[in-house]
C-alpha cells in the first residue's frame, strides 16, 4: 500500500508538473502573439509599416473628362480614386494650347505644376502663366478656365474628398473659399524645423495644412544638387510626388524617379532618396504627421 501511495504521488507530481509546464508554454505563446517582449508589453502596431512606389512611366493615362472626348486633358492616378469618395491624388497632362472653357468642380483641389506653363484663374482675369514649382487651389463651385503651354504640361491635382466633377457654369455656388495662385518664383523656402541652417542644405516650403502630429498638410521638400540621405516620417500616412529632378530612390533597387513618380508609406518609415551631382530636387509631400530630412 506504501509503494502503491508513493507511485500515485509521483504520478500526480509529474502531472502537475506537466500540466505547469504546458499552461506557462501556453501562456508565452499568448504573449507571444500579442507582442510581448522581455522588459516589458511592447504590442506590434495595429498597421505594419509599408511602402510603394509608382514609377512616371508606369502610370496608366484615361480622359479627365470623357464629355470632351479629344479635347480631354489626361489623367493618371496616383493613389485613390477620383470617381470615389476618397482622398485622391493623380497626374494631369494637357496638350500645348488646350484651353478649357469656363466650368466649376464640385469639390476643391489643389496642385503643383510639374512641367510646361499652366494658368487657371477667373475667365476675364489676366493671364498668369506658371511655371513648374508653381502652387495653386481651385475652390469648388467657383468658375474659372485652365490653359497650358508647353511642348509637355502636366500638373499635380489632390482632393481630400471626391467625387471629383466637371460642371457647367452655370451651377456655381460660393463655397466660402478663394483661390490660389503662388508662381515658383513666389515659393517661401526656409530651413526645416529643429534641423540647422545651412545654406546648401534641404529646404521646406509650407503650401496648406498644419504640419503637425495628426494633422493634414502639404509641403515641399528641395534636396541640393548632390544630396543625399533620408526622408524620415512619423505619420500614419506619407505621400510624396517628384515635381523637379531626377532623384534616385535608394529603399530597394535604385530606381530613377523622373518628374511624376511617386513614394508612399505607412506607419513610421525611412527614404531613402539621393538627388544628382548637377541637379537640385523638389518634391511635394502630403503627410498626417511630422517628418525630417536629413
Amino acid at each position: 500500500m506504501g509503494i502503491i501511495r508513493i507511485m500515485k504521488n509521483l504520478i500526480t507530481g509529474h502531472m502537475k508538473a506537466f500540466l505547469s509546464l504546458s499552461l506557462v508554454l501556453g501562456v508565452l505563446g499568448v504573449l507571444g502573439v500579442l507582442g510581448v517582449v522581455s522588459g516589458g508589453i511592447a504590442r506590434e502596431p495595429a498597421v505594419k509599416p509599408s511602402s510603394r512606389v509608382v514609377l512616371a512611366s508606369e502610370v496608366e493615362w484615361e480622359q479627365l473628362n470623357p464629355a470632351r472626348g479629344k479635347k480631354s486633358p489626361l489623367a493618371g492616378t496616383l493613389w485613390g480614386d477620383r470617381k470615389d469618395t476618397v482622398p485622391t491624388g493623380f497626374l494631369v497632362r494637357f496638350v500645348d494650347g488646350f484651353s478649357s472653357p469656363p466650368h466649376i468642380h464640385n469639390i476643391t483641389y489643389r496642385a503643383v505644376v510639374i512641367s510646361g506653363t499652366i494658368h487657371n484663374d477667373d475667365p476675364d482675369a489676366a493671364e498668369m502663366w506658371m511655371p513648374a514649382g508653381s502652387f495653386w487651389t481651385q475652390p469648388g463651385g467657383e468658375v474659372h478656365i485652365t490653359a497650358a503651354r508647353g511642348d509637355t504640361n502636366m500638373a499635380l491635382v489632390e482632393i481630400d474628398k471626391g467625387p471629383y466633377l466637371v460642371l457647367p457654369a452655370e451651377e456655381a455656388f460660393d463655397s466660402g473659399e478663394r483661390p490660389v495662385n503662388v508662381d515658383a518664383s513666389n515659393i517661401v523656402w526656409v530651413d526645416q524645423p529643429g534641423n540647422p541652417a545651412s545654406a546648401n542644405g534641404p529646404k521646406v516650403a509650407f503650401l496648406w495644412g498644419n504640419p503637425q502630429d495628426g494633422k493634414l498638410s502639404g509641403t515641399l521638400v528641395r534636396l541640393p544638387a548632390g544630396f543625399t540621405g533620408k526622408i524620415v516620417s512619423q505619420g500614419s500616412t506619407f505621400r510624396a510626388v517628384v515635381i523637379k529632378g531626377q532623384p534616385r530612390y535608394l529603399n530597394a533597387n535604385a530606381m530613377i524617379l523622373e518628374p511624376g513618380s511617386y513614394f508612399s508609406s505607412t506607419g513610421e518609415s525611412v527614404h531613402q532618396v539621393a538627388s544628382r551631382a548637377s541637379e537640385e530636387t523638389i518634391i511635394y509631400v502630403r503627410t498626417d504627421g511630422n517628418y525630417d530630412v536629413m
